[in-house]
């Protein structure tokens, strides 16, 4: 590992300066990506910025009656808070199927949010791979891919992102807050992550020295009836192959909302909006739940050993959405 300098942020203004001070600096949360890659040396920061004592640690209401989640709260406390598990129970699932629990007291909302993709050529520094060296070229096309994107992805990348959190968030229309040094922003999460393109090392919106400080949740009632389903290749904890986070809302046996996303199939968290608008307004019964899902999946472009997620995805689809929509009838 570089040896690297050290210095912990008092406030959010101060981190930010800090950051600036020192192009080759980066903000430390939770540590549990960014040190991982610090010691095989796919990160190399001059400087860590600590910010884990920012006053950043919270979740709070809203006057609208959304819920803000402070960008230091760890995994942890944001899966037990009273409020997220009532109104937004996905993503309390989402969380609790993420990492181990000594993982999830360590990492943070912030960090969740960027950390980056799992693919075994991004840590393997004797291979080609654009999002890590722009131009090298991408391993995994003609390489491992079984647990690559089938969508979104292009010829310089197929890696997805590993977020389970970011999935729910994505369903619930979340918007990252942040500081720069010429004052705070937001961005919702479907503009947060840029698509692969072209330039896969180019991962998010985000400005150059930007502190994320939280995300909010907009109010959403049918986030109420919500659920996230996580496959892996293990019952420990390991990174998703196939993953969907779904609310439903259902009056006399008809969808009138429905939010969907889904994990692990694409180099960002995938926000299925053509299978949003296939369920709304139509029956809540098996038929509309497979073509719903047919819908999103028409864009799927396989490799040749990851296509079974698309049959994975269908069903874990329409699996979930039946049992919220069983949920809902009772």
């Amino acid at each position: 590992m570089r040896e690297f300098g050290y210095q912990r942020a008092d406030d959010v203004s101060g981190a930010v300066a800090l950051l600036a001070a020192d192009p080759d600096a980066r903000f430390l949360g939770g540590g549990t990506n960014l040190v991982d890659l610090m010691k095989t040396g796919v990160e190399r920061p001059a400087r860590l910025v600590d910010v884990r004592e920012l006053p950043l640690d919270a979740v709070e209401e809203t006057s609208d009656g959304g819920l803000r989640i402070g960008a230091t709260v760890t995994n942890s406390d944001l899966a037990a808070h009273p409020e997220v598990r009532r109104r937004y129970p996905a993503l309390t699932q989402a969380v609790l199927a993420g990492a181990s629990g000594q993982l999830r007291n360590m990492a943070t909302v912030g960090g969740n949010l960027l950390q980056r993709t799992r693919c075994g050529y991004f840590t393997d520094l004797s291979k080609p791979c654009n999002k890590r060296v722009p131009g090298s070229g991408c391993s995994a096309i003609t390489g491992e891919h079984h647990n690559h994107a089938v969508l979104g992805a292009s010829d310089h990348c197929v890696a997805v992102h590993p977020s389970d959190m970011g999935v729910a968030l994505a369903a619930f229309d979340a918007v990252v807050g942040f500081e720069t040094p010429d004052g705070p922003g937001e961005l919702p999460l479907a503009d947060f992550y840029l698509p692969v393109g072209d330039t896969p090392h180019r991962e998010t919106a985000l400005p150059a020295g930007a502190l994320i400080t939280g995300v909010t949740l907009p109010p959403a009632p049918v986030a109420a009836r919500s659920r996230y389903r996580k496959v892996r290749e293990r019952a420990s904890y390991a990174f998703a192959i196939g993953s969907v986070a779904a609310a439903l809302d259902v009056e006399d046996g008809v969808v009138r909302e429905a939010r969907l996303a889904f994990g692990a199939v694409a180099s960002r968290p995938w926000r299925a909006r053509a299978a949003e608008a296939v369920l709304t307004g139509a029956p809540a019964d098996g038929d509309t739940f497979a073509a719903a899902a047919d819908a999103e999946l028409a864009a799927a472009r396989p490799l040749p050993d990851n296509g079974y997620k698309v049959t994975l995805m269908r069903n874990l689809a329409v699996a979930v959405l039946t049992e919220l929509a069983e949920e809902t009838a009772r």
